[in-house]
């Protein structure tokens, strides 16, 4: 019996099914099932239900097939993510196939089978659910199950496993053709309750939605069951050859290593890292087989799409800790991938494949580290590496009873080439305009810096806090996690005046993101007195957070875009008072100056690397501002003769559009520089202050 900690254990209610609707109950097992990666990994399976119901056009009670549509996951399904189709027409598509050579075709007339102008498109799945003749069907792909679905003996497994309960078939392509095997095999085998599909997964089946979801765990589990008692004091992957780093030291080797393979990877579209170094993970990497099994590459059709052929394995030594002789040798072995990987598609291709896509791996095994996987967004890498956490269960389990069996070859490249797959590229939205970059704000937990990170996410970037005021920080990272996903965010708190502070935030970017793209350099303080009574703490603090930490940040900005030799985009928020003289602030104007000068400066060294910086400035931006919630409001307003409630008011009648200036506008000029709308400039100000003469550069 599986043991109490890996079992799967029903989580159906069934005062919360009673009252539910076939489809709703389709929904509600399609989410439970979902939610265990140990029953499918994210994207993968899907489920179905065919119900009765009365046609909106002719009235009549008609069979209507929910499948999960194209490109869903079970997981996080609602209602409007299953096709519906009409099961008479999807029978009378028999008499439409021509054969195992034109199945391809058959998807071009599932939209004719549309029930209730559902406009969500049926997935290539679609048939393998029809043609089975029971009600409720559950496709999933259980690491369990594929572990014996990949091994070398995995048709006597599934015998001596499941008995006649559960049958077997050779692998197929998922299309018209497996769905029709489906049938069949249901015709011949009518008291088989579901199907291990070779180098693929499971399929179950029952006329009842709670048994069929029930029917899925039991099997699952008794598989799992099996290999628990067979792989008991056998050693994982031939046992370990090397030794875990310590926690710290893995992620030291991650943060030097992920900005260099991005720069390397990142030739067709800016690329997003992700980091994972769980016992899974590190079990494998240190594991004396894993090189010979991680050339195999993986075998589930959903693993293989999302890992590529087979991954990268740096030459990297935890014993000898060589990390600078890998960064020397690491364009040559990325070099050495991407041949491969041509000669793999110039091997396979066929008359009508696409073209070659991008040839560089996905996933990169590091002995003692972890793993890495490079995508175009933080989400789909890191998806990329769950996909991969899944294949070594498989490998696991495969190797200690048979032997692995990856996909053959030519079948990886059809999967992968596919016209069908490479149809739902194509259909893929445009990429938002800083998709696949990474931007570090500074002061991120202010009214400009939030708004700025705000601006970034929604144009597709990963943004990475940096804040010294930590319950702040918190407080934005919720607000902005909650809208855009944690994926993409992640925060640090970093003093700027703290060297050491300063390159572990970069080093903890690296590790969650990858590198750096764009640095805002926004942290600020504000201070006002006349010059007589200007302390020299009061001079030294704004120099040092207002020039010292901008001169900080932005030195290891430049370290790590050189690296990855990718170009970036530096922004500093400076202020008009860098260009403008005003009472009782000589030292905040100094210092902001200070900024000015030093972006023109970097502007020099930077442009033969690509690397632009450039300046905003604001002027009385008092919503959401930090620096206007201490004495420095009370300073100002006593400055300019007024009270807090009339500041606002006296600074918009100054200018010379008379309007407010909010941290908004600043995000969007900010926004501009980051982007490519401004990719020939460097050296620039932007005046963000509703106008004022006395700023005006020229």
């Amino acid at each position: 019996m599986a043991t109490e900690a890996n079992r799967l254990v029903s989580q159906w209610d069934e005062a919360k099914a009673a009252h539910m609707s076939e489809p709703e109950k389709l929904l509600y097992r399609s989410n439970l099932l979902g939610s265990d990666k140990r029953v499918t990994n994210y994207g993968g399976g899907n489920t179905s239900a065919k119900v009765h119901q009365d046609d909106p056009l002719s009235g009549e009670n008609v069979e209507v097939l929910w499948v999960k549509g194209s490109g869903g996951d079970v997981g996080s399904i609602k209602m409007d993510g299953f096709s519906t189709l009409y099961m008479d027409k999807l029978r009378a598509l028999k008499g439409k196939y021509r054969g195992v050579e034109f199945e391809d075709e058959m998807v071009s007339y599932l939209p004719h089978c549309t029930f209730n102008l559902n406009p969500r498109a049926a997935s290539i799945d679609t048939p393998l659910h029809a043609y089975v003749p029971k009600a409720h069907v559950d496709h999933m792909h259980p690491d369990a199950i594929i572990a014996i679905a990949a091994s070398k003996d995995s048709k006597a497994m599934t015998q001596e496993i499941f008995g006649d309960e559960i049958g077997w078939l050779p692998w197929k392509k998922p299309g018209y053709e497996l769905g029709l095997w489906l049938e069949n095999f249901c015709q011949e085998n009518p008291n088989a309750k579901g199907v291990v599909l070779e180098s693929h997964g499971l399929f179950t089946w029952d006329d009842d939605a709670k048994a069929c979801y029930e029917l899925t765990l039991e099997i699952i589990n008794k598989a799992i069951a099996y290999f628990d008692k067979k792989t008991v004091d056998v050693p994982a992957f031939g046992g370990a050859v090397h030794t875990s780093l310590s926690n710290g030291a893995r992620r030291a080797v991650a943060a030097k290593l992920m900005p260099a393979i991005r720069g390397f990877v990142s030739g067709q579209q800016h690329m997003v890292g992700n980091f994972v170094d769980t016992e899974t993970v590190l079990e494998f990497v240190n594991a004396k087989d894993m090189p010979a099994l991680a050339a195999l590459g993986t075998s589930c059709p959903d693993h293989f799409l999302r890992t590529k052929i087979c991954p990268l394995v740096v030459d990297f030594d935890p014993a000898k800790k060589n990390v600078t002789e890998v960064l020397e040798g690491l364009e040559a072995q990325i070099a050495t991938y991407r041949e491969g990987y041509a000669a793999y598609y110039e091997r396979c291709k066929r008359d009508d494949s696409p073209a070659l896509r991008d040839p560089n791996a996905v996933v990169y095994l590091i002995p003692g580290v972890g793993m890495i996987t490079f995508a175009k967004d933080r989400a789909t890498a890191r998806i990329s590496g769950e996909f991969y956490i899944n294949a070594i269960n498989v490998m696991r389990g495969a190797v200690a009873v048979s032997e692995y069996c990856g996909l053959p070859e030519q079948e990886a490249f059809d999967i992968e080439y596919w016209l069908l797959e490479e149809a739902k590229l194509q259909r893929m939205p445009k990429p938002k305009s800083l998709a696949g970059q990474v931007a570090l704000v500074t002061g991120g937990a202010g009214g400009i810096g939030a708004a700025t990170a705000e601006r970034y996410l929604s144009e597709g970037a990963c943004v990475m806090l940096a804040d010294i005021d930590a319950k702040n920080l918190e407080a934005t990272y919720q607000n902005l996690a909650g809208r855009f996903g944690a994926d993409v965010l992640r925060t640090v708190v970093m003093n700027v005046t703290d060297e050491a502070a300063v390159e572990s935030a970069y080093a903890e970017t690296a590790v969650e993101f990858g590198g750096v793209d764009i640095l805002v350099s926004n942290a600020g303080i504000a201070s006002s007195a006349p010059v007589e009574k200007t302390t020299l703490e009061l001079w030294n603090k704004n120099m040092d957070i207002l020039s010292t930490g901008y001169f900080l940040v932005s030195r290891e900005a430049f370290k790590m875009m050189r690296v990855q030799g990718m170009g970036g985009s530096v922004v500093f928020v400076a202020s008009k008072n860098g260009l403008a003289a005003s009472p009782n602030a000589s030292a905040y104007c100094t210092a902001k100056a200070s900024e000015i000068h030093l972006a023109r400066c970097l502007a020099l060294e930077g442009a033969e690397a690509g690397i632009r910086v450039n300046v905003v400035n604001p002027d009385a931006v008092l919503r959401g501002s930090k620096i206007w919630e201490g004495d420095w409001l009370d300073q100002r307003a006593d400055t300019y003769g007024t009270n807090k409630e009339g500041l606002e008011e006296m600074y918009r009648n100054r200018s010379m559009l008379k309007r407010s200036v909010l941290p908004e506008d600043i995000a969007e000029a900010a926004y501009f520089f980051a982007s490519d709308k401004s990719a020939k400039s460097t050296g620039n100000i932007i005046n963000v202050d509703a106008g004022n003469v006395q700023a005006f550069t020229r």
